[in-house]
């Protein structure tokens, strides 16, 4: 939200940026200086940006066409300190010029200004292009910036001007056509962005893969600066490293390196150029983004749309672009979602997808890099796409309590036991309560590994899934009755508890649904289990927390006959004693070693304090 004024003499309004806007713009000022020129990249890729879109509703709406010579203009005027950027693009409107350029970092201008204070200076200029401030890197250069602006389809243009300080003004203007002309008045200190020569090689290091014409005017003529060639139709063999990195970070404002980059081209039956990337880094988010994929389609290098669903979401980490031949230019985002060219050309792009992943599993220390960024969303595809699972199951990753680090179900089935015919899993929140979890006393100590799923999507994949390679796949939580094939050695008899179950039951009542006794607690007295038909423990503390409590069942209560605490209390109740309150701090123990709370966190705590004080004395 903005205060806004109106000058009677200049009928300019007078906008002010809002408190955390301000400071923020004193922040790009200030602590991006490192690497002055980005700005440059971002105010062309902006208005590249602008014509596509123009061109782009101009299939719909031909009116809107730009001209054929459309450009980005860049004008250098050294006697007036000036540096022009025009474009013929789509325009912008009051309203938009408000919304987009009284409001900085859309992304989250509160993260972006707490990095921008803890980031080395080395790491500063990268951080314009993850956090969306493209536009406000101008003001690292000059100390005035005006946009005159007139949207396509509108007779009405518009000036914004400010000087970065605290506020914005917006007045009518003139302009002959749609597109925009952003001026920047600059500072004493950056007159070098006045010579051809220097812009020349801005705009080649930074947009030479724009496919938009750029031209800088030199002694009154107008001299091409991009080569405008679509890196993605270009060989493989005539494209660096370097220029797939500075395309990646272009495409997606990006500020690392791309994990892999996947350059081809199909032919045969469809034809089709991609150029995609899988990154190195999660990428910032200020709240969880929209699960689709955001591929960008082009037809005959024009971009259409972003949103053709080119890859299933459970691969949207990828970024990109297909080209294609075989659709036309006027293909409405209807007639996408049900033409057979982009079925084919979406099951095409994925497997090569899925191919590149699979070759790169091969190395454990390069995969596991990608699997701790974008394991969790891989899942996704275990869950929701049957037709992918068996290409997804050898490509996940998990801890496990037999190896270190990372291993695969193709691994754990190699040592698995010669009886063994089941792989056992135990989902919880984090691998390393997981790892001395009460649930795996009995499967550990029997040799036999059970695979720790920390992500929240673990408790619902593998009942999809429901087997890899032959052998079935199942929660410890469930998979007790295992045990008895077996057998642990030295273990003794166990006392008989029948009087002791059907007494903890009795005081228990509806808050369990059984009390038994279990072989699968080594060192602790007590565990939860579901119920017979229930769900995973996991995914019923899930559906709580979500706020679907009417999917919870009451779990068991499994006790250890062999545990000191439990014998002890057979003796008491086969000597007539009480053992209703022991009942209640036996279920609640067991919630606890869970990662629940205790059904009365208070009155727990004091039964603890009061046999505390009872031991002590």
């Amino acid at each position: 939200m903005t205060d806004t004024e109106t000058t009677p003499e200049n009928h300019a309004e007078q906008h002010a940026f809002g408190a955390e806007v301000g400071r923020l713009l004193d922040l790009v000022v200030h602590s991006l200086y490192s690497e002055r020129e980005i700005f440059l990249r971002e105010l062309v890729a902006n208005a590249a940006d602008a014509m596509d879109r123009r061109r782009f509703e101009a299939l719909t709406h031909p009116a809107l066409a730009p001209s054929a010579e459309a450009k980005v203009r860049i004008v250098p005027d050294k006697p007036a300190r000036t540096l022009s950027i025009s474009d013929e693009g789509i325009g912008m409107s009051r309203e938009d010029m408000i919304a987009n350029l009284g409001t900085i970092a859309r992304s989250g201008t509160r993260a972006f200004g707490e990095t921008l204070e803890h980031a080395r200076p080395e790491e500063r200029p990268s951080l314009i292009g993850q956090f969306g401030v493209g536009f406000y890197s101008a003001f690292m250069v000059a100390e005035r910036v005006e946009v005159t602006s007139r949207r396509a389809g509108s007779e009405e243009a518009w000036t914004w001007a400010s000087d970065g300080r605290g506020s914005f003004s917006i007045a009518p203007a003139a302009r002959a056509s749609a597109g925009s002309d952003i001026v920047l008045h600059l500072k004493a200190d950056a007159e070098e962005y006045l010579e051809p020569y220097r812009l020349e090689t801005v705009v080649r290091k930074w947009a030479d893969h724009i496919t938009i014409p750029v031209t800088i005017e030199r002694d009154g003529k107008d001299v091409a600066a991009n080569e405008g060639t679509a890196l993605w139709r270009k060989p493989k063999s005539e494209t660096t490293e370097a220029n797939y990195a500075e395309f990646y970070r272009h495409l997606g404002a990006m500020f690392d390196s791309p994990w892999a980059t996947l350059h081809w081209r199909a032919e045969g039956a469809m034809e089709f150029y991609a150029l995609l990337f899988v990154p190195s880094a999660k990428p910032f988010e200020a709240v969880e983004g929209e699960r689709v994929s955001k591929v960008r389609l082009h037809v005959r290098r024009m971009f259409i749309t972003d949103t053709a669903e080119i890859l299933p979401p459970w691969l949207r980490f990828v970024s990109g672009i297909v080209d294609t031949e075989d659709l036309p230019l006027n293909v409405s985002r209807e007639m996408l979602q049900s033409t057979p060219v982009l079925a084919r050309i979406r099951k095409a792009v994925t497997n090569r997808v899925l191919t590149e992943l699979k070759t790169r599993a091969k190395d454990d220390a390069e995969y596991a890099k990608f699997w701790e960024n974008f394991g969790p969303i891989l899942k996704e595809g275990i869950w929701e796409d049957a037709d992918h699972r068996k290409d997804l199951a050898p490509l996940l990753r998990f801890h496990s309590t037999a190896v270190e680090g990372w291993t695969s179900l193709p691994a754990y089935v190699e040592r698995m036991k010669p009886d063994q015919d089941t792989i056992y899993v135990l989902a919880g929140d984090s691998a390393e309560a997981l790892a001395t979890s009460a649930q795996i006393e009995g499967f550990r100590a029997r040799g036999l590994e059970v695979l720790l799923l920390a992500d929240s999507i673990d408790a619902f994949w593998p009942e999809r899934m429901g087997e890899f390679d032959g052998k079935k796949i199942r929660s410890v939580t469930q998979g007790a009755a295992d045990l008895a094939k077996f057998p642990l050695e030295g273990a003794g008899a166990a006392p008989d508890a029948a009087a002791l179950l059907a007494a903890l039951k009795s005081a228990l009542g509806e808050a369990v649904s059984d009390v038994r006794t279990t072989d699968r607690l080594v060192e602790s007295a007590v565990v939860l289990a579901p119920g017979a038909h229930g769900p995973d423990l996991q995914m019923q503390r899930l559906l709580r927390r979500s706020g679907r409590g009417g999917f919870q069942m009451a779990p068991v209560l499994e006790i250890n006959p062999r545990h000191a605490l439990i014998a002890a209390l057979i003796a008491r109740q086969a000597a007539g004693g009480e053992v209703a309150e022991q009942a209640g701090m036996l279920l609640d123990l067991a919630r606890v070693q869970d990662g629940d709370l205790p059904r009365d966190p208070a009155g727990f705590a004091r039964r603890i304090e009061a046999a505390l004080a009872g031991a002590i004395v």
